[in-house]
């Protein structure tokens, strides 16, 4: 069994690794920044395969690939996918790059209400919502841009909400060795709200929690205070 140090070294470097055909149609995407992918491009080679299975998707839906509005649906929903699963190919600390800085701060850094959007692995529907993130620096900081390029590696992937709140945890504490660190995130599931139970006004929020902020009461009480958007802090 994996000691919670090899764990989270494995996770901050996880790429899982996509298939090869959807490998290949992200061509150089790294998973961050850059733009969307040029819808206009024809895909070639492995992802023709793809769009073919989405044509077949269609035809078994009863539409008719061939129809103007559908002609180019296999194509975009290919590179679609292939941006939307994209940090599974990503290493987390390559993200951060050389933006760690020794500074002597032993309080709370904080960035809230990171938007984030991922694709639910058990329907492949997205979810969407808020992560907030907080760690208390054991000698280094990190450039505040890189949290939320962090939360986009492993929301960029098939997901559930309760790991991906967790690989998050586990990614800042390997990359930063921070006192402690602490992961909100509070997120709307379409898996939920258009099908199913169809319940609209349903938010789903998971914590993970690490170092002081698990050990430490007060700690652990400000954070979650401050992810509420409670601005008292005691």
């Amino acid at each position: 069994m994996l000691t919670s140090d090899a764990r989270a070294r494995a996770l901050a470097a996880e790429p899982t690794g996509p298939a090869p055909g959807l490998r290949a149609l992200r061509g150089g995407a790294d998973g961050h920044g850059g733009g969307h992918a040029d819808d206009d491009a024809p895909a070639a080679g492995p992802g023709a395969e793809f769009q073919a299975i989405v044509r077949r998707q269609l035809e078994l839906l009863g539409e008719d690939p061939a129809r103007e509005g559908l002609l180019r649906t296999p194509e975009r929903v290919a590179k679609s996918l292939a941006w939307l699963t994209g940090g599974a190919a990503v290493d987390a600390r390559s993200v951060v790059g050389d933006a760690l800085f020794a500074e002597v701060h032993e309080s709370m850094v904080m960035v809230r209400d990171i938007e984030l959007y991922s694709l639910c692995e058990h329907h492949m529907l997205p979810f969407f919502g808020k992560a907030h993130i907080a760690y208390i620096p054991d000698g280094k900081i990190v450039g505040l841009s890189k949290l939320p390029r962090i939360v986009d590696v492993f929301a960029r992937r098939l997901q559930v909400q309760e790991r991906l709140t967790e690989q998050i945890a586990d990614a800042l504490g390997t990359i930063l060795r921070p006192h402690g660190v602490g992961v909100v995130i509070e997120a709307q599931h379409l898996c939920m709200m258009m099908r199913g139970v169809e319940k609209q006004n349903s938010r789903t929020i998971t914590s993970a929690l690490r170092g002081t902020f698990r050990s430490d009461p007060k700690t652990r009480e400000e954070f979650l205070s401050l992810a509420r958007g409670q601005s008292g802090c005691r």
